[in-house]
């Protein structure tokens, strides 16, 4: 394989998105960097890919693969599969790259033939909430970029990279029995199996926040990745970072059991909520919760109250 890496081949999953599908190949169409292929990939989507594809006919960089469903982790590697770089690059059908995201993503994994995949910044927009703020605004993305760091979320990946097909294909591309949090597993196992991670601190990307999309579901998000660190935990066994894989292991289970705990009080069961807040070590989130957590053991048909004054008992604690 040549030591400098130009041709990239970008991967473009386009389940439930055919109607924004344009305003991603539009952003490929305006790259500075010309040398790209672009794979569209339909598995079995509810909407019609192929026909949003059609102002695209003549563009010959820009094919298309029809799968059958068996998530995001298996069609990406099936598309993979017959891509003909070798870098890869990640665009979700609903994002948009800036136009130089090619060009300075290309740079920067050229500059160490270690450097496994590449990460950016990204500006968030759709939902109001999110406007204006980038990736690294609640999501922090403070260098250097090692497994421990990753690990313990003090590094963010963001899933807008380009990684090398040769590390790609060391690890065995996606683990097609995650249905999210695949590219995060990735991450740390790119990392694990000694690859470095290279950073362009600026935002390359548009990342586009919907209601109801699948990084929008907490509580699922969390269920996933609650595997991906099981896994990781057994992956680095007697490695000085299974300590951390182990560590977020516990603070993932704890805010799953905290979420379990709120559905259920909503729904009436205080309880048995009352006693999932307790799973979830509640009383070390703050002062405030410490005092509350007795109050609601004693009469648990107060915590809807309490949850409902939010500006009163956070929510959020690491």
């Amino acid at each position: 394989m040549n030591d400098r890496l130009t041709a990239i081949s970008v991967i473009v999953p386009a389940y439930g998105v055919a109607h924004l599908l344009h305003e991603a190949l539009d952003s490929l169409l305006r790259q500075n960097f010309r040398d790209w292929e672009a794979l569209v990939i339909d598995d079995g989507a509810p909407d019609d890919v192929e026909g949003a594809l059609a102002p695209y006919a003549a563009e010959p960089r820009i094919r298309f693969l029809r799968t059958d469903n068996g998530g995001l982790a298996t069609a990406r590697n099936r598309a993979i599969a017959v891509a003909r770089a070798p870098l890869i690059a990640l665009l979700d059908g609903d994002d948009l790259y800036e136009p130089d995201y090619l060009s300075r993503i290309i740079v920067a994994i050229n500059a160490d033939p270690r450097i496994g995949f590449v990460t950016c910044d990204a500006h968030l927009f759709g939902e109001s909430r999110f406007e204006g703020l980038n990736f690294s605004h609640n999501t922090p993305q403070v260098e250097p970029i090692t497994l421990d760091r990753v690990l313990n979320r003090q590094f963010n990946v963001f899933v807008g990279c380009t990684i090398r097909r040769e590390a790609l294909d060391a690890v065995g591309g996606f683990d097609g029995s995650l249905r999210s949090s695949e590219d995060f597993d990735l991450w740390l196992r790119l990392l694990a199996a000694g690859w470095q991670a290279g950073y362009v601190a600026h935002p390359l990307v548009r990342y586009r926040r919907r209601e109801g999309s699948l990084s929008s579901k907490t509580r699922d998000l969390l269920g996933w990745t609650e595997k991906v660190y099981e896994k990781a935990h057994a992956a680095l066994a007697g490695r000085p970072e299974q300590d951390s894989a182990a560590r977020m292991l516990s603070l993932t289970r704890r805010n799953i059991a905290w979420m379990d705990g709120e559905t259920l009080i909503r729904s009436g069961r205080w309880r048995e909520g009352v006693a999932m807040l307790d799973n979830a070590h509640a009383e070390q989130r703050s002062m405030r919760w410490r005092i509350a957590m007795p109050v609601m053991r004693l009469m648990p048909w107060i915590a809807p109250l309490l949850f409902g004054m939010r500006q009163w008992l956070p929510e959020i604690s690491r």
